[in-house]
Protein backbone atom coordinates (compact mmCIF):
# COMPACT_ATOMS: atom_id res chain seq x y z
CA UNK A 1 0.00 0.00 0.00
CA UNK A 2 1.59 3.25 -1.08
CA UNK A 3 2.15 5.71 1.52
CA UNK A 4 0.41 9.36 1.16
CA UNK A 5 2.46 11.76 -0.74
CA UNK A 6 3.99 8.62 -3.36
CA UNK A 7 4.15 9.82 -6.61
CA UNK A 8 5.62 7.03 -7.42
CA UNK A 9 3.14 4.37 -6.50
CA UNK A 10 0.29 6.56 -5.70
CA UNK A 11 -2.85 6.74 -7.34
CA UNK A 12 -2.67 10.75 -8.02
CA UNK A 13 -2.81 10.81 -11.92
CA UNK A 14 -6.60 10.70 -13.60
CA UNK A 15 -5.89 8.81 -17.05
CA UNK A 16 -8.52 7.60 -19.50
CA UNK A 17 -7.58 3.94 -21.22
CA UNK A 18 -7.73 3.33 -25.07
CA UNK A 19 -11.79 1.96 -24.21
CA UNK A 20 -12.63 5.18 -22.48
CA UNK A 21 -12.44 3.73 -18.69
CA UNK A 22 -11.04 6.51 -16.53
CA UNK A 23 -8.81 5.35 -13.70
CA UNK A 24 -6.36 6.75 -11.50
CA UNK A 25 -2.42 5.79 -11.51
CA UNK A 26 0.84 6.88 -10.20
CA UNK A 27 3.74 8.15 -11.84
CA UNK A 28 5.29 4.58 -12.42
CA UNK A 29 2.15 2.88 -14.53
CA UNK A 30 1.54 6.50 -16.80
CA UNK A 31 5.11 5.78 -17.97
CA UNK A 32 5.40 1.86 -18.01
CA UNK A 33 1.50 1.83 -19.00
CA UNK A 34 1.56 4.53 -21.36
CA UNK A 35 0.75 3.03 -24.96
CA UNK A 36 -2.45 1.89 -22.93
CA UNK A 37 -3.47 5.69 -21.70
CA UNK A 38 -5.40 7.21 -24.28
CA UNK A 39 -4.94 10.59 -22.35
CA UNK A 40 -4.86 12.05 -19.30
CA UNK A 41 -7.58 13.53 -17.10
CA UNK A 42 -6.69 16.85 -15.50
CA UNK A 43 -8.80 19.16 -13.44
CA UNK A 44 -7.67 22.32 -16.02
CA UNK A 45 -6.31 22.63 -19.30
CA UNK A 46 -3.12 24.23 -18.58
CA UNK A 47 -2.08 21.52 -16.40
CA UNK A 48 -0.89 18.72 -19.48
CA UNK A 49 2.14 21.00 -20.13
CA UNK A 50 3.13 20.90 -16.31
CA UNK A 51 2.33 17.35 -15.56
CA UNK A 52 4.46 16.54 -19.10
CA UNK A 53 7.31 19.00 -18.71
CA UNK A 54 8.23 18.74 -14.98
CA UNK A 55 7.60 15.14 -14.53
CA UNK A 56 6.76 12.58 -17.33
CA UNK A 57 9.11 13.68 -20.07
CA UNK A 58 12.57 14.44 -17.42
CA UNK A 59 12.01 11.02 -15.91
CA UNK A 60 12.06 9.47 -19.31
CA UNK A 61 14.30 11.20 -20.89
CA UNK A 62 17.07 11.03 -18.07
CA UNK A 63 16.43 7.12 -17.85
CA UNK A 64 16.44 6.01 -21.20
CA UNK A 65 18.37 8.90 -22.80
CA UNK A 66 16.85 11.09 -25.14
CA UNK A 67 17.26 9.66 -28.95
CA UNK A 68 19.84 11.06 -31.16
CA UNK A 69 18.53 10.45 -34.78
CA UNK A 70 15.80 10.35 -36.61
CA UNK A 71 15.99 6.54 -36.99
CA UNK A 72 16.28 5.88 -33.47
CA UNK A 73 13.53 7.76 -32.58
CA UNK A 74 11.16 6.06 -35.42
CA UNK A 75 11.93 2.69 -33.83
CA UNK A 76 11.13 4.40 -30.48
CA UNK A 77 7.64 5.68 -31.81
CA UNK A 78 6.82 2.54 -33.89
CA UNK A 79 7.79 -0.12 -30.87
CA UNK A 80 4.09 2.06 -29.55
CA UNK A 81 5.26 0.88 -26.13
CA UNK A 82 8.31 0.80 -23.85
CA UNK A 83 10.77 -2.43 -23.94
CA UNK A 84 10.96 -4.89 -21.45
CA UNK A 85 14.54 -3.54 -20.97
CA UNK A 86 13.07 -0.01 -21.10
CA UNK A 87 10.43 -0.61 -18.19
CA UNK A 88 13.30 -2.01 -15.92
CA UNK A 89 15.35 0.92 -15.98
CA UNK A 90 12.18 3.31 -15.96
CA UNK A 91 11.45 1.02 -12.46
CA UNK A 92 14.89 1.13 -11.25
CA UNK A 93 14.91 5.34 -11.73
CA UNK A 94 11.70 5.41 -10.14
CA UNK A 95 12.43 3.11 -7.03
CA UNK A 96 15.99 2.39 -6.12
CA UNK A 97 17.49 5.76 -7.63
CA UNK A 98 15.33 8.60 -7.17
CA UNK A 99 12.44 6.83 -5.29
CA UNK A 100 13.10 9.03 -2.06
CA UNK A 101 12.87 11.92 -4.10
CA UNK A 102 9.41 11.41 -5.36
CA UNK A 103 7.46 12.12 -2.43
CA UNK A 104 5.27 14.90 -1.55
CA UNK A 105 6.24 15.08 2.07
CA UNK A 106 9.83 13.60 2.45
CA UNK A 107 11.53 14.63 5.75
CA UNK A 108 14.80 15.50 3.58
CA UNK A 109 13.33 16.15 0.10
CA UNK A 110 10.08 17.02 -0.50
CA UNK A 111 9.22 16.70 -4.57
CA UNK A 112 9.74 20.40 -5.85
CA UNK A 113 10.38 21.84 -2.15
CA UNK A 114 12.69 22.83 0.23
CA UNK A 115 12.80 21.26 2.84
CA UNK A 116 12.55 23.72 6.40
CA UNK A 117 11.70 26.69 4.17
CA UNK A 118 10.07 29.58 6.33
CA UNK A 119 8.89 32.77 6.20
CA UNK A 120 11.13 35.85 7.58
CA UNK A 121 7.69 36.62 9.38
CA UNK A 122 6.96 33.30 10.62
CA UNK A 123 3.53 32.86 8.75
CA UNK A 124 2.03 30.44 6.54
CA UNK A 125 -0.50 31.14 3.78
CA UNK A 126 -3.76 29.02 3.09
CA UNK A 127 -3.15 26.64 0.14
CA UNK A 128 -5.33 28.52 -2.03
CA UNK A 129 -2.16 30.57 -3.13
CA UNK A 130 -1.59 26.99 -5.01
CA UNK A 131 -4.86 27.47 -7.17
CA UNK A 132 -5.48 30.30 -9.13
CA UNK A 133 -9.28 30.03 -9.77
CA UNK A 134 -9.72 30.08 -6.27
CA UNK A 135 -9.27 33.56 -4.23
CA UNK A 136 -6.29 34.23 -2.43
CA UNK A 137 -4.47 37.97 -2.01
CA UNK A 138 -4.40 39.65 -4.76
CA UNK A 139 -5.97 37.43 -6.70
CA UNK A 140 -10.16 37.04 -6.74
CA UNK A 141 -11.95 35.70 -9.33
CA UNK A 142 -14.63 36.53 -10.19
CA UNK A 143 -16.63 33.43 -9.48
CA UNK A 144 -14.97 31.97 -6.95
CA UNK A 145 -16.40 29.84 -4.64
CA UNK A 146 -14.34 30.44 -1.73
CA UNK A 147 -12.92 33.41 0.30
CA UNK A 148 -9.70 33.86 1.30
CA UNK A 149 -11.06 33.62 4.47
CA UNK A 150 -12.44 29.71 4.20
CA UNK A 151 -9.85 26.80 4.45
CA UNK A 152 -8.68 25.37 1.80
CA UNK A 153 -8.01 21.06 2.07
CA UNK A 154 -6.19 19.91 -0.69
CA UNK A 155 -5.79 15.96 -1.13
CA UNK A 156 -1.85 14.52 -1.90
CA UNK A 157 -2.59 13.99 -5.65
CA UNK A 158 -4.16 17.77 -5.73
CA UNK A 159 -1.57 19.42 -4.10
CA UNK A 160 0.92 17.70 -5.95
CA UNK A 161 -0.54 19.32 -9.79
CA UNK A 162 -1.22 21.97 -8.42
CA UNK A 163 2.75 22.80 -7.04
CA UNK A 164 3.62 21.96 -10.13
CA UNK A 165 1.50 24.34 -11.79
CA UNK A 166 2.78 26.66 -9.75
CA UNK A 167 5.89 26.21 -10.55
CA UNK A 168 5.08 26.82 -14.54
CA UNK A 169 2.68 29.22 -14.45
CA UNK A 170 2.17 31.46 -11.28
CA UNK A 171 1.70 34.97 -11.55
CA UNK A 172 4.15 37.60 -11.04
CA UNK A 173 2.57 39.35 -7.48
CA UNK A 174 4.94 40.13 -4.10
CA UNK A 175 6.15 36.58 -2.89
CA UNK A 176 6.91 35.98 0.81
CA UNK A 177 9.89 36.70 1.67
CA UNK A 178 12.26 33.32 2.90
CA UNK A 179 14.47 32.97 5.33
CA UNK A 180 18.12 33.18 4.01
CA UNK A 181 17.24 34.91 0.83
CA UNK A 182 19.12 38.03 0.32
CA UNK A 183 16.40 39.48 -2.41
CA UNK A 184 14.08 39.40 0.65
CA UNK A 185 13.14 43.26 2.18
CA UNK A 186 10.65 44.01 5.03
CA UNK A 187 9.26 40.29 4.62
CA UNK A 188 8.58 40.06 1.01
CA UNK A 189 10.55 39.85 -2.56
CA UNK A 190 9.36 42.09 -5.31
CA UNK A 191 9.91 42.18 -9.49
CA UNK A 192 9.39 38.42 -9.42
CA UNK A 193 8.45 37.53 -13.23
CA UNK A 194 5.71 35.11 -14.42
CA UNK A 195 5.97 30.92 -13.93
CA UNK A 196 8.19 29.97 -17.05
CA UNK A 197 5.26 28.68 -19.01
CA UNK A 198 3.15 32.32 -18.48
CA UNK A 199 5.55 33.61 -20.81
CA UNK A 200 5.05 31.45 -23.49
CA UNK A 201 1.62 30.32 -25.42
CA UNK A 202 2.38 26.91 -25.37
CA UNK A 203 1.96 24.27 -28.18
CA UNK A 204 1.61 20.49 -26.70
CA UNK A 205 1.90 17.70 -30.30
CA UNK A 206 -0.56 14.99 -29.23
CA UNK A 207 -0.45 11.24 -30.48
CA UNK A 208 -3.14 8.83 -30.00
CA UNK A 209 -1.88 7.10 -26.95
CA UNK A 210 0.42 8.54 -23.93
CA UNK A 211 3.13 7.21 -25.23
CA UNK A 212 3.41 8.24 -28.52
CA UNK A 213 2.50 12.42 -26.94
CA UNK A 214 5.83 11.34 -25.16
CA UNK A 215 7.90 10.67 -28.03
CA UNK A 216 6.13 13.66 -29.72
CA UNK A 217 6.99 16.24 -27.15
CA UNK A 218 10.97 14.57 -26.79
CA UNK A 219 13.19 16.10 -28.98
CA UNK A 220 16.07 14.72 -30.89
CA UNK A 221 19.56 15.36 -29.42
CA UNK A 222 22.29 14.32 -31.76
CA UNK A 223 24.95 15.21 -28.97
CA UNK A 224 23.45 13.80 -26.20
CA UNK A 225 22.32 15.26 -23.42
CA UNK A 226 24.13 18.71 -22.04
CA UNK A 227 27.01 17.53 -19.51
CA UNK A 228 25.50 18.21 -16.06
CA UNK A 229 21.96 18.91 -17.01
CA UNK A 230 20.00 16.88 -14.44
CA UNK A 231 16.49 17.21 -13.26
CA UNK A 232 15.41 19.06 -10.37
CA UNK A 233 14.79 15.90 -8.27
CA UNK A 234 18.90 15.56 -9.37
CA UNK A 235 20.20 19.01 -7.42
CA UNK A 236 22.91 16.57 -5.65
CA UNK A 237 24.39 15.45 -8.63
CA UNK A 238 25.45 18.93 -10.59
CA UNK A 239 29.16 19.11 -11.21
CA UNK A 240 30.68 22.33 -9.10
CA UNK A 241 29.57 25.37 -11.20
CA UNK A 242 26.75 24.11 -12.79
CA UNK A 243 24.24 25.38 -10.45
CA UNK A 244 24.21 24.68 -6.32
CA UNK A 245 23.62 21.13 -4.69
CA UNK A 246 20.52 21.97 -2.66
CA UNK A 247 17.67 24.08 -3.86
CA UNK A 248 17.87 25.31 -0.40
CA UNK A 249 21.33 26.99 -1.17
CA UNK A 250 20.08 28.99 -3.57
CA UNK A 251 16.44 31.22 -2.37
CA UNK A 252 17.32 33.01 -5.82
CA UNK A 253 19.46 33.26 -8.67
CA UNK A 254 18.82 34.55 -11.99
CA UNK A 255 20.15 31.69 -14.43
CA UNK A 256 20.06 30.19 -17.38
CA UNK A 257 18.88 26.62 -18.07
CA UNK A 258 21.85 24.20 -18.11
CA UNK A 259 20.19 22.29 -20.42
CA UNK A 260 16.57 20.45 -21.44
CA UNK A 261 16.33 18.48 -18.25
CA UNK A 262 17.09 22.01 -16.11
CA UNK A 263 14.87 23.99 -18.49
CA UNK A 264 11.74 21.23 -18.27
CA UNK A 265 12.13 21.04 -14.59
CA UNK A 266 12.91 24.73 -13.92
CA UNK A 267 12.35 25.55 -10.25
CA UNK A 268 10.56 29.23 -10.40
CA UNK A 269 9.27 29.17 -7.04
CA UNK A 270 10.57 27.77 -3.82
CA UNK A 271 7.42 26.01 -1.74
CA UNK A 272 6.91 24.14 1.26
CA UNK A 273 3.45 22.30 1.48
CA UNK A 274 2.08 22.31 4.72
CA UNK A 275 -0.24 19.12 5.66
CA UNK A 276 -2.48 18.11 8.81
CA UNK A 277 -4.66 14.89 9.28
CA UNK A 278 -8.38 14.83 8.80
CA UNK A 279 -10.30 12.35 8.88
CA UNK A 280 -10.61 11.59 5.23
CA UNK A 281 -6.70 11.27 5.42
CA UNK A 282 -3.60 13.81 5.00
CA UNK A 283 -4.55 16.84 3.64
CA UNK A 284 -2.83 20.13 2.35
CA UNK A 285 -4.13 22.96 3.91
CA UNK A 286 -1.32 25.71 4.01
CA UNK A 287 2.02 26.23 1.69
CA UNK A 288 4.93 28.93 1.79
CA UNK A 289 5.38 30.18 -1.83
CA UNK A 290 8.51 32.11 -2.09
CA UNK A 291 10.94 33.63 -5.02
CA UNK A 292 12.94 31.01 -6.66
CA UNK A 293 14.93 30.86 -9.84
CA UNK A 294 14.80 33.49 -12.82
CA UNK A 295 15.00 32.43 -16.14
CA UNK A 296 17.30 34.69 -17.57
CA UNK A 297 16.41 34.16 -21.22
CA UNK A 298 13.60 31.73 -22.56
CA UNK A 299 16.58 29.54 -25.29
CA UNK A 300 15.92 29.12 -28.65
CA UNK A 301 15.79 25.17 -27.39
CA UNK A 302 12.69 25.21 -25.73
CA UNK A 303 10.11 23.41 -26.85
CA UNK A 304 6.93 24.33 -26.34
CA UNK A 305 6.69 27.66 -27.91
CA UNK A 306 6.12 29.20 -31.22
CA UNK A 307 8.25 32.14 -31.81
CA UNK A 308 8.29 35.89 -33.08
CA UNK A 309 11.58 36.00 -35.43
CA UNK A 310 13.00 39.78 -35.60
CA UNK A 311 15.38 40.08 -38.35
CA UNK A 312 17.33 43.62 -36.70
CA UNK A 313 15.70 43.26 -32.76
CA UNK A 314 17.21 46.34 -30.56
CA UNK A 315 20.37 46.32 -28.84
CA UNK A 316 20.54 43.68 -25.83
CA UNK A 317 17.40 41.93 -27.51
CA UNK A 318 17.38 38.12 -29.37
CA UNK A 319 16.21 37.44 -32.48
CA UNK A 320 13.23 35.36 -31.52
CA UNK A 321 10.88 36.18 -28.70
CA UNK A 322 8.49 33.28 -27.43
CA UNK A 323 4.61 34.42 -29.18
CA UNK A 324 1.88 34.14 -26.33
CA UNK A 325 -1.96 32.98 -27.61
CA UNK A 326 -4.33 35.84 -27.86
CA UNK A 327 -7.22 35.53 -25.71
CA UNK A 328 -10.81 34.98 -27.56
CA UNK A 329 -9.20 32.52 -30.49
CA UNK A 330 -9.49 29.55 -31.28
CA UNK A 331 -5.92 27.36 -32.05
CA UNK A 332 -7.34 27.12 -35.76
CA UNK A 333 -7.45 30.89 -35.91
CA UNK A 334 -3.52 30.90 -35.49
CA UNK A 335 -2.48 28.57 -37.83
CA UNK A 336 -0.64 31.15 -39.35
CA UNK A 337 2.26 30.77 -36.71
CA UNK A 338 1.80 27.24 -36.07
CA UNK A 339 2.56 26.53 -39.88
CA UNK A 340 5.46 28.59 -40.10
CA UNK A 341 7.77 25.99 -40.91
CA UNK A 342 10.84 28.42 -42.39
CA UNK A 343 12.35 31.47 -40.97
CA UNK A 344 10.88 34.55 -42.06
CA UNK A 345 13.76 35.45 -45.01
CA UNK A 346 12.57 39.29 -44.54
CA UNK A 347 11.34 41.34 -41.89
CA UNK A 348 9.65 40.06 -39.13
CA UNK A 349 7.32 36.88 -38.43
CA UNK A 350 6.34 33.72 -36.69
CA UNK A 351 7.89 30.71 -36.36
CA UNK A 352 6.64 27.49 -34.96
CA UNK A 353 7.48 25.57 -32.41
CA UNK A 354 10.58 23.08 -32.40
CA UNK A 355 8.76 20.32 -32.25
CA UNK A 356 5.93 21.12 -34.72
CA UNK A 357 9.77 21.48 -37.35
CA UNK A 358 10.69 18.24 -36.16
CA UNK A 359 7.20 16.49 -36.96
CA UNK A 360 7.25 17.87 -40.31
CA UNK A 361 11.00 16.95 -40.74
CA UNK A 362 10.21 13.35 -39.35
CA UNK A 363 7.50 13.27 -41.73
CA UNK A 364 9.45 14.58 -44.86
CA UNK A 365 11.98 12.03 -44.45
CA UNK A 366 9.19 8.86 -44.06
CA UNK A 367 9.53 8.37 -40.51
CA UNK A 368 6.52 9.20 -39.64
CA UNK A 369 3.16 8.53 -41.94
CA UNK A 370 1.54 12.27 -43.59
CA UNK A 371 -1.66 10.58 -42.70
CA UNK A 372 -0.84 10.03 -39.24
CA UNK A 373 -3.59 11.56 -36.82
CA UNK A 374 -1.80 14.33 -34.98
CA UNK A 375 -3.16 17.02 -32.53
CA UNK A 376 -2.30 19.82 -31.00
CA UNK A 377 -3.22 21.34 -27.69
CA UNK A 378 -2.26 24.54 -27.04
CA UNK A 379 -2.72 26.59 -23.79
CA UNK A 380 -2.05 29.91 -22.01
CA UNK A 381 -3.01 31.95 -19.21
CA UNK A 382 -3.64 35.98 -19.79
CA UNK A 383 -2.16 37.97 -16.08
CA UNK A 384 -3.30 41.60 -15.41
CA UNK A 385 -2.04 44.11 -13.16
CA UNK A 386 1.41 43.79 -13.79
CA UNK A 387 0.86 39.87 -14.35
CA UNK A 388 0.16 39.99 -10.81
CA UNK A 389 -3.43 38.64 -11.34
CA UNK A 390 -4.92 35.57 -13.77
CA UNK A 391 -7.89 37.10 -15.76
CA UNK A 392 -8.11 34.76 -18.43
CA UNK A 393 -7.05 30.93 -18.90
CA UNK A 394 -6.75 29.66 -22.39
CA UNK A 395 -6.87 26.70 -23.90
CA UNK A 396 -7.39 24.37 -27.06
CA UNK A 397 -7.26 21.55 -29.19
CA UNK A 398 -7.29 20.88 -32.84
CA UNK A 399 -6.47 17.79 -35.84
CA UNK A 400 -3.28 18.86 -37.43
CA UNK A 401 -2.56 17.32 -40.92
CA UNK A 402 1.14 16.36 -40.81
CA UNK A 403 1.39 17.00 -44.10
CA UNK A 404 0.82 20.86 -44.00
CA UNK A 405 4.37 20.58 -41.67
CA UNK A 406 6.42 19.56 -44.61
CA UNK A 407 8.45 22.96 -44.92
CA UNK A 408 9.38 22.00 -48.81
CA UNK A 409 6.01 21.32 -49.49
CA UNK A 410 3.56 24.02 -49.08
CA UNK A 411 0.01 22.80 -51.32
CA UNK A 412 -1.69 22.07 -47.94
CA UNK A 413 -0.51 24.75 -45.86
CA UNK A 414 -1.19 27.28 -48.16
CA UNK A 415 -5.27 25.96 -48.64
CA UNK A 416 -5.49 25.78 -45.04
CA UNK A 417 -4.27 29.49 -44.71
CA UNK A 418 -6.48 30.54 -47.05
CA UNK A 419 -9.63 28.98 -45.52
CA UNK A 420 -8.32 31.04 -41.70
CA UNK A 421 -7.61 34.28 -43.84
CA UNK A 422 -11.21 34.01 -45.58
CA UNK A 423 -12.73 33.01 -42.10
CA UNK A 424 -11.11 36.36 -40.55
CA UNK A 425 -11.90 38.08 -44.02
CA UNK A 426 -15.63 37.32 -43.98
CA UNK A 427 -15.54 38.28 -39.88
CA UNK A 428 -14.55 41.70 -40.65
CA UNK A 429 -16.84 42.36 -43.43
CA UNK A 430 -19.72 41.47 -41.26
CA UNK A 431 -18.33 44.19 -38.52
CA UNK A 432 -18.36 46.35 -41.61
CA UNK A 433 -21.52 45.92 -42.21
CA UNK A 434 -22.68 46.47 -38.67
CA UNK A 435 -20.93 49.39 -38.35
CA UNK A 436 -22.24 50.90 -41.49
CA UNK A 437 -25.96 49.76 -40.67
CA UNK A 438 -25.77 51.68 -37.58
CA UNK A 439 -24.41 55.11 -39.55
CA UNK A 440 -27.13 54.67 -41.57
CA UNK A 441 -29.97 54.38 -38.35
CA UNK A 442 -27.59 57.74 -36.91
CA UNK A 443 -25.87 56.11 -34.53
CA UNK A 444 -21.77 55.42 -34.48
CA UNK A 445 -19.50 52.17 -35.01
CA UNK A 446 -19.05 49.79 -32.26
CA UNK A 447 -15.29 51.09 -29.98
CA UNK A 448 -13.38 48.46 -30.88
CA UNK A 449 -13.30 47.37 -27.23
CA UNK A 450 -16.60 47.64 -26.46
CA UNK A 451 -19.79 45.97 -27.13
CA UNK A 452 -20.56 41.90 -28.77
CA UNK A 453 -19.42 41.81 -32.11
CA UNK A 454 -21.15 39.71 -34.92
CA UNK A 455 -17.87 38.61 -36.14
CA UNK A 456 -17.36 36.51 -32.84
CA UNK A 457 -20.73 34.98 -33.31
CA UNK A 458 -19.54 34.04 -36.80
CA UNK A 459 -15.55 32.67 -36.11
CA UNK A 460 -18.10 30.85 -32.98
CA UNK A 461 -20.30 28.76 -35.46
CA UNK A 462 -17.47 28.33 -37.59
CA UNK A 463 -15.19 25.94 -35.06
CA UNK A 464 -16.70 22.93 -35.68
CA UNK A 465 -16.63 23.58 -39.47
CA UNK A 466 -13.30 23.92 -39.32
CA UNK A 467 -11.95 21.20 -37.05
CA UNK A 468 -13.91 18.89 -39.40
CA UNK A 469 -12.08 20.14 -42.58
CA UNK A 470 -8.44 19.57 -40.64
CA UNK A 471 -9.30 16.00 -39.72
CA UNK A 472 -10.35 15.54 -43.20
CA UNK A 473 -7.17 16.79 -44.86
CA UNK A 474 -5.13 14.47 -43.03
CA UNK A 475 -5.62 12.08 -45.50
CA UNK A 476 -5.37 13.69 -49.03
CA UNK A 477 -2.60 13.52 -51.03
CA UNK A 478 -0.80 16.23 -53.06
CA UNK A 479 -2.21 14.47 -56.19
CA UNK A 480 -5.47 14.76 -54.50
CA UNK A 481 -6.11 18.22 -56.69
CA UNK A 482 -9.77 17.45 -57.20
CA UNK A 483 -10.49 16.91 -53.12
CA UNK A 484 -8.58 19.48 -52.19
CA UNK A 485 -10.37 21.79 -54.28
CA UNK A 486 -13.77 20.53 -53.54
CA UNK A 487 -12.74 20.52 -50.08
CA UNK A 488 -12.17 24.04 -49.96
CA UNK A 489 -15.36 25.25 -51.75
CA UNK A 490 -17.40 22.95 -48.76
CA UNK A 491 -15.29 25.12 -46.88
CA UNK A 492 -16.40 28.52 -48.42
CA UNK A 493 -20.20 27.77 -48.90
CA UNK A 494 -20.33 26.92 -45.33
CA UNK A 495 -18.43 30.44 -44.32
CA UNK A 496 -21.08 31.80 -46.85
CA UNK A 497 -24.09 30.60 -44.81
CA UNK A 498 -22.93 31.32 -41.64
CA UNK A 499 -22.23 35.22 -42.49
CA UNK A 500 -25.67 35.21 -44.66
CA UNK A 501 -27.36 34.29 -41.43
CA UNK A 502 -25.45 36.93 -39.26
CA UNK A 503 -26.21 39.87 -41.58
CA UNK A 504 -29.58 38.70 -42.44
CA UNK A 505 -30.27 39.26 -38.23
CA UNK A 506 -28.44 42.25 -38.55
CA UNK A 507 -30.10 43.72 -41.50
CA UNK A 508 -33.41 42.48 -40.08
CA UNK A 509 -32.42 44.57 -36.81
CA UNK A 510 -31.84 48.07 -38.92
CA UNK A 511 -34.61 50.49 -38.07
CA UNK A 512 -36.95 51.93 -41.20
CA UNK A 513 -34.43 55.76 -41.01
CA UNK A 514 -31.76 53.19 -41.77
CA UNK A 515 -33.49 53.23 -45.62
CA UNK A 516 -33.71 56.56 -45.86
CA UNK A 517 -29.63 57.25 -44.28
CA UNK A 518 -27.65 59.84 -43.79
CA UNK A 519 -24.76 62.31 -45.16
CA UNK A 520 -21.95 62.76 -43.00
CA UNK A 521 -19.37 65.09 -43.42
CA UNK A 522 -15.35 65.02 -43.02
CA UNK A 523 -13.75 68.26 -43.91
CA UNK A 524 -13.93 68.67 -47.44
CA UNK A 525 -15.55 65.14 -48.08
CA UNK A 526 -19.27 63.66 -47.63
CA UNK A 527 -19.86 60.30 -46.91
CA UNK A 528 -23.87 58.94 -47.72
CA UNK A 529 -24.49 56.28 -45.39
CA UNK A 530 -27.56 53.94 -46.45
CA UNK A 531 -29.01 50.52 -45.40
CA UNK A 532 -29.17 49.35 -49.40
CA UNK A 533 -25.88 50.58 -50.01
CA UNK A 534 -24.55 48.96 -47.03
CA UNK A 535 -25.84 45.74 -47.93
CA UNK A 536 -24.02 46.19 -51.70
CA UNK A 537 -20.83 46.78 -50.82
CA UNK A 538 -20.85 43.79 -47.77
CA UNK A 539 -22.12 41.67 -50.62
CA UNK A 540 -19.57 42.53 -53.58
CA UNK A 541 -17.06 41.92 -50.44
CA UNK A 542 -18.17 38.67 -49.75
CA UNK A 543 -18.32 37.16 -52.84
CA UNK A 544 -14.65 38.79 -53.27
CA UNK A 545 -13.19 36.95 -50.50
CA UNK A 546 -15.35 33.85 -51.45
CA UNK A 547 -14.58 33.38 -55.29
CA UNK A 548 -15.39 29.71 -55.54
CA UNK A 549 -18.60 29.34 -53.55
CA UNK A 550 -19.23 33.15 -55.75
CA UNK A 551 -18.47 30.96 -58.95
CA UNK A 552 -20.69 28.24 -58.03
CA UNK A 553 -23.40 30.42 -57.73
CA UNK A 554 -23.12 31.90 -61.00
CA UNK A 555 -23.21 28.82 -62.73
CA UNK A 556 -25.86 26.66 -61.22
CA UNK A 557 -28.17 30.40 -62.41
CA UNK A 558 -26.57 30.06 -65.68
CA UNK A 559 -27.70 26.40 -66.26
CA UNK A 560 -31.27 27.52 -64.43
CA UNK A 561 -31.62 30.19 -66.82
CA UNK A 562 -30.05 27.64 -70.06
CA UNK A 563 -32.77 25.14 -68.89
Amino acid sequence: MPSEGDLVHGGWLGAVDRDGVQQSIGLLDALCEAHTVRRLELPVHTMLPVVLRQLLLPVMIDALGAPRTRQEWGERFHRGHFSRDERDRLAHYLGTRYGDRLHLFDAEHPFAQVAGLEALNGDTKTAAQLVPSVASGNNVPLFSALSEADELLLTPGDAALWLLHVQCWDTASIKTGAVGDPQAKNGKTTGNPTGPLGQLGVVVPIGQTLYETLLLNTPILPDGLEPGDRPQWAWNERPAGLGCKSPAAAPWSERPATGLLDLLTFQARRIRLIACQTKQGLRVHRAIVSAGDRLALTPEAEPHTAWHHTAKPKKGQPHRRPRRHTSGRAAWQGLGTLLAMTLPLEGDGPYTSLLLRQIGDLQGAGVLSGRYPLGAETSGLEYGTQSAVVENAMGDDLPLPVKALLAQDDWLREALLECVAQADQAARALDGLNNDLRRAAGGDPLPRDKGSRPSARLLHSLDATMRRLLAGLRTVDEDDEELLERAQLAWEQSVQIAVDREADLLIAAAPPRAVVGRTVKNGDKEFVYRSGKAIGVFRARLADILKRAAEERRVKREEAAAA
